[in-house]
């Protein structure tokens, strides 16, 4: 089958560097251009694998919409979901997508969700074989908002991961939040930051935006809106469609029967309120969520925030809860 090729051709092709910066004592980081085979077609797709000595267990970390492996190691030295997963002990593959960071950029109509998690297997698969280096015993998949939606449809499909993580994700969504950010996108060939060399049919986000799409209304915090526009990246609305249409609104997660870990922040306006989710606690979210999952779930809501929780000032509290999920109910 193709997997076994790809997985048999990866430890050819994947390009390492040690950056060991940032990184926790006794962890290593290195570059990985894992390539995939997606509609018959040959892609790369990018992401830093960082590990501490002996790990075990590692999180596979897809970023949302108009973010890149960066939302999961951010650049302003004092938000690391990935440095603080690496501190407990658990290895970390933060990827950029399929059309975004480092990662190939295919015509963006044939991306969706199933085709992003296509790839995601194939690098599931690799993560197991050893063919970035190391090889992992337990492997985790998790999400940030479309990320999450691509975990679902991976974890539902294959079957392949001991774990499930789900940020910025439920399974009622909020019509006004989610049409309020879809009206803050614009195609990314016509943003400076991308130009006119960037493939047709990605969208970004208007300039200044950012802070009402995905922050709003926890505090806004200049130096994190700059990195923000530094880093934005694309997306293609076709994976957002099918991501929406099965992960979302469907029951597909059913199929999920590993252990789930939903997370949000308990003001975001794409999927908490009176139309959507009860986030006001992590009781009513897991009360809300329970039914889509077929195996153990636990619930965290970060107060007062909205969609982007890795960026929060207290996300701390959030990162911890995650790395304890991980060890009590994912390595055990």
């Amino acid at each position: 089958m193709r997997y076994s090729l790809a997985a048999g051709l990866v430890a050819l092709l994947v390009a390492s560097s040690s950056t060991p910066a940032s990184a926790a004592a006794g962890t290593t980081c290195r570059d990985v251009d894992a390539p995939v085979t997606v509609l018959a077609h040959r892609e790369v797709v990018h992401g830093t694998l960082c590990a501490p000595a002996g790990a075990d267990t590692v999180q596979v970390l897809i970023p949302g919409s108009t973010y890149n492996s960066s939302y999961w190691d951010f650049p302003d030295g004092r938000h690391s979901f990935r440095a603080a997963q690496n501190a407990a002990g658990i290895a970390t593959l933060a990827l950029d997508r399929l059309g975004t960071g480092r990662s190939s950029k295919p015509l963006a109509l044939t991306l969706t969700a199933f085709v992003q998690a296509d790839a995601v297997h194939q690098v599931v698969q690799g993560l197991r074989s050893g063919a970035y280096g190391t090889g992992f015993d337990r492997v985790v998949v998790g999400g940030h908002s479309l990320g999450s939606a691509i975990a679902v449809v991976e974890a539902g499909t294959y079957r392949d991961v001991d774990g499930v993580l789900l940020t910025g994700m439920t399974h009622r969504v909020n019509p006004v939040g989610v049409a309020t950010a879809f009206a803050n996108f614009r195609p990314a060939n016509l943003d400076r930051k991308f130009g006119l060399l960037q493939p047709l049919g990605y969208l970004t986000t208007a300039p200044g935006t950012r802070y009402a799409s995905f922050h709003a209304p926890g505090p806004l915090v200049p130096d994190v809106m700059e990195l923000e526009e530094q880093t934005k990246d694309v997306f293609s609305p076709t994976e957002a469609a099918d991501g929406l249409g099965v992960a979302v609104l469907l029951p597909y997660s059913l199929l999920i029967d590993v252990p789930v870990m939903t997370a949000v922040g308990g003001r975001d306006g794409a999927v908490c309120g009176l139309l959507a989710t009860d986030c006001s606690t992590a009781e009513t979210l897991h009360a809300a969520e329970e039914p889509y999952f077929g195996g153990p779930l636990r619930a965290y809501v970060l107060p007062d925030y909205g969609h982007s929780i890795n960026l929060a000032p207290d996300a701390r509290d959030y990162y911890s809860a995650v790395s304890s999920w991980v060890l009590e109910e994912v390595v055990r």
